[in-house]
């Protein structure tokens, strides 16, 4: 599973190794992802990379707060941070992004479940 996941739907130590394995997920792409010199993967529009890389834009924000650890921070990841937010301004995006908040509130409660049947 991605290590993404993994820091959802662990704790401790494994927890932990999969944060590492995170941010050396997200430095790759930050180091090399080509968004120091382009708004998007591809250039000044949305592409197919953008979409692949969009669960980043939504899902980090979310998986973080429901286990309350900050993995993709603006100083350590400025690029990656801009596309973010130029991600989920995209008209398309922005009308069809699930809603943070109930998607906290049902994470919360998935990951209590699955750690309680771990």
């Amino acid at each position: 599973a991605p290590a993404i996941w993994r820091v959802f739907r662990t704790t401790g130590e494994e927890q932990e190794k999969a944060k590492k394995e995170s941010l050396e997920m997200l430095r790759t792409i930050e180091e090399h992802g080509g968004l120091d010199k382009k708004r998007f993967f591809g250039g000044d529009n949305i592409g197919i990379v953008d979409i692949a890389f969009g669960q980043i834009a939504r899902w980090f924000g979310v998986i973080e707060e429901v286990v309350g650890m900050e993995l993709l921070e603006p100083r350590a990841f400025p690029h990656i941070h801009a596309w973010t937010n130029s991600f989920k301004e995209v008209p398309a995006i922005k009308e069809n992004i699930p809603d943070h908040d109930r998607m906290v509130a049902f994470f919360k409660t998935f990951r209590e479940n699955l750690l309680a049947s771990s």
